[in-house]
């Protein structure tokens, strides 16, 4: 039994060094167990299940600059050949989301927080960074490696008396310690990434700081920071000063750029 497992660990140790990805602009090494064209599969499917159960909007003036903004984006990014739908979905959630394949929404609700063209651009350049960087499909492995984790300590821990108390704070240890914090750096990765290709495509990346300010003024209470998967909107408005002096790099090479662009009021 001791050996099949150390056998099944040498197997699965392997199989771990070659699932790794690196995400564009930050670099960073990512454990990615599932194929692109499976996470494009599994995202158009859960695309098309949100859509069926939301009311699109018939805001023709936001509508189309949702699409604009995001086609703008997507075409200067690391994946422009992606499936890309863009949709504005009615609800009064201050929200947006990206699943993976390049399937994006925007919620109305959202719109008096961007306030103009380039703080959509922000939004929207931050859910296209999540899809492209694979955030989806890296949280999908971790989970699974997560559970493969409690299986194994399940067997382990057959013949213990504090088998159940003890799975409870691995499995809280993960959550916290693990998946947690890894939604925080997604989010603040997006947040660079998403910033860059605003740039790239002509928007005013200082848009991005102004946009989080406007969040921390909207802002209701919050779990504590450290049970979060979003970093403080302010800490993030902080973080984004840099990354918007850098992304001005981009900003600067384009011809004709869209500054704020059109306001959305």
């Amino acid at each position: 039994m001791k050996r099949a497992a150390t056998g099944f660990l040498m197997i699965l140790l392997l199989f771990l060094a070659q699932s790794c990805a690196t995400v564009p602009h930050t670099q960073r090494r990512a454990l990615i167990l599932i194929s692109p064209g499976q996470e494009a599969a599994m995202g158009a499917q859960a695309y098309q299940e949100i859509l069926s159960q939301e009311k699109l909007s018939d805001n023709k003036k936001w509508v189309l600059m949702v699409d604009k903004v995001g086609r703008n984006i997507a075409r200067v990014s690391d994946m422009p050949d992606l499936d890309w739908e863009f949709k504005l979905i009615e609800s009064e959630q201050k929200n947006a989301f990206a699943l993976p394949g390049g399937k994006v929404a925007v919620y109305t609700g959202i719109m008096e927080i961007a306030q103009n063209e380039a703080g959509l651009a922000a939004i929207m350049g931050h859910e296209i960074a999540h899809a492209i960087a694979r955030h989806g499909a890296e949280r999908m492995s971790q989970v699974l490696l997560v559970n493969m984790g409690l299986s194994m300590a399940d067997v382990s821990l057959q013949n213990s008396e504090h088998r159940d108390l003890i799975l409870a704070a691995i499995g809280l240890s993960a959550n916290v310690g693990v998946l947690l914090p890894y939604s925080r750096k997604h989010e603040s990765e997006a947040d660079n990434i998403g910033t860059i290709y605003m740039a790239r495509a002509g928007y005013d990346p200082n848009e991005a700081v102004a946009l989080w300010e406007r969040f921390a003024e909207a802002e209701q209470a919050r779990a504590p920071a450290f049970l979060s998967t979003h970093p403080p909107s302010l800490e993030r408005a902080e973080a984004l000063r840099g990354i918007a002096q850098r992304a001005m790099a981009e900003y600067n090479k384009v011809q004709n750029p869209y500054g704020k662009g059109e306001p959305l009021f």
